[in-house]
This record gives C-alpha cells, structure tokens and sequence, in this order.
C-alpha cells in the first residue's frame, strides 16, 4: 500500500456491490508500509515494553527473538520509487529459526499485556498480516480472520473505505467471519500512518465485535499512527524511526 497522508477524519457513506447486498463503508487514512528515507535506514530499536510478568527464561526469548528480527529485516532503498525506503520483512520467513522466535515471543507479548485472556479471533490485515497471524491463531487455538482489499472474497461482505495519498481503497471482512460479542487482535507486519489498522477497527466493531487490541512487528514511530488506534492496548515488537 502507497503513500503517506495524514487524514484522519472518518466520513461514514453507504457503498453497495452489484453482487452483494447493501454493505456499510466508512472512510479512513492509509497505512503505508514504505517511508521516505531520510537516512540509509533510520534507526531500529528494541520495543520498550514491560516484561515484569515474564520468567527470566521467557525475558531471554524475548530478547532474543527481538534481536534475531531486527537482525533479519532488509531496507531498500528506492522501492518501489525514488525517495522511499522499503523495510522488507520476508528473511525472517526464510530463516526457520526467525520465524519459530517471532511466534514464541508474539505469544508471550500477547500473555504479558492480556495475562490469561486469549482473543477469540486473530485479525490479519492483507497481505502481510497473513504471513504470520495464521501461525499464530493455530498457536493460540483461535481462528483466524483475514481483511482483504475489496472484491477479493465470495458472498456478503462489510466494507471500510480509506483514503491513500493518492486516492480511496476500501477493506472488506466476510459477515459471518466475526460474530457478535467476540474479542478480536488485529495483526499486521508494519504500522506507519495506522490507517489500514484502525479501517480494520472498524470492521470488526462493525461485526458487533470488539477490538481486544493491536498487534505488529514493526512501529514506525516517527508517523505516530498509533494516534488512530485511539486507546486500545497496543503490541509491538520493533520501533524504528526515518527521521532519525
């Protein structure tokens, strides 16, 4: 997803699918996953989180699992056009070890921040977001529930619009996926402009659900997209800022 806007103020609308029935839409900013480069690659820092909760064994894996990340993540320059760094998580899901750590500690963030309570529905945002939040749904014995960009998926659908720099997009979620009353943890790779997150969000609170939290690997924190996200817990494993 492309471009960098600063919007954030939703404007409920009703979009109807010539195939489908009537469905609700509302519009929301862009995340974009590439930034611009201000530096080579910015400067990439272990997620200060509280851990008091975790055993001396699990701090170690969470240390290590963090370093064996930023270690593994790649950055661009250039792509997928001039003056943008892309940070490239796909190594880590070539390296076995990477990606066995990444669950490990994704698990034990999701028990330090919500202690025994397990969300019933693992959201992941396409594309990314469905590299890894299906692993970790099975982890955790939950189902997962993919948010796809609009016309991608059979029967009725909900739908978000969001605004990209350059335009709208719209994010749809099945009906029938999420139920009313679930807790739901949206998962993505990168949050930057959070507002592919927050159009998820809304989804899921327009399923009658509820937004336990959010979860992602990266935070470009320089963007501040957590703004969007309002006050709901947020999970994070690596903070990396562009302006740096």
């Amino acid at each position: 997803m492309s471009g960098l806007s600063t919007t954030d103020t939703p404007a409920d609308s009703v979009a109807t699918n010539p195939s489908q029935p009537s469905i609700i839409s509302s519009s929301i900013t862009d995340a974009s996953r590439r930034e611009p480069a201000s530096s080579a690659a910015g400067t990439t820092e272990l997620a200060g989180q509280s851990v008091n909760a975790l055993t001396g064994h699990e701090q170690e894996k969470l240390e290590t699992a963090k370093k064996l990340v930023i270690d593994a993540l790649r950055f661009v320059p250039d792509f997928p056009i001039p003056g943008i760094n892309f940070i490239d998580i796909l190594p880590i899901f070539q390296n076995p070890v990477a990606f066995e750590s990444l669950l490990e500690v994704l698990v034990l963030l999701i028990r330090e921040r919500f202690g025994d309570q397990i969300p019933d529905v693992i959201v992941g945002l396409e594309a990314r977001g469905f590299l890894f939040g299906p692993t970790l749904a099975l982890r955790l014995s939950r189902p997962f529930v993919p948010v796809r960009k609009k016309g991608k998926m059979p029967g009725a659908c909900r739908t978000v619009e969001y605004k990209k720099e350059y335009g709208k997009d719209e994010f749809q979620v099945q009906l029938d996926a999420i139920k009313p009353g679930q807790t739901c943890l949206i998962v993505d790779d990168i949050i930057a402009t959070g507002g592919t997150a927050a159009a998820a969000g809304q989804l899921v609170e327009l399923s009658d659900a509820k937004v336990m939290g959010y979860l992602f690997m990266i935070e470009i924190t320089n963007l501040k997209g957590k703004a969007l996200l309002g006050d709901k817990p947020f999970i994070t494993l690596v903070e990396h800022d562009e302006e740096e």
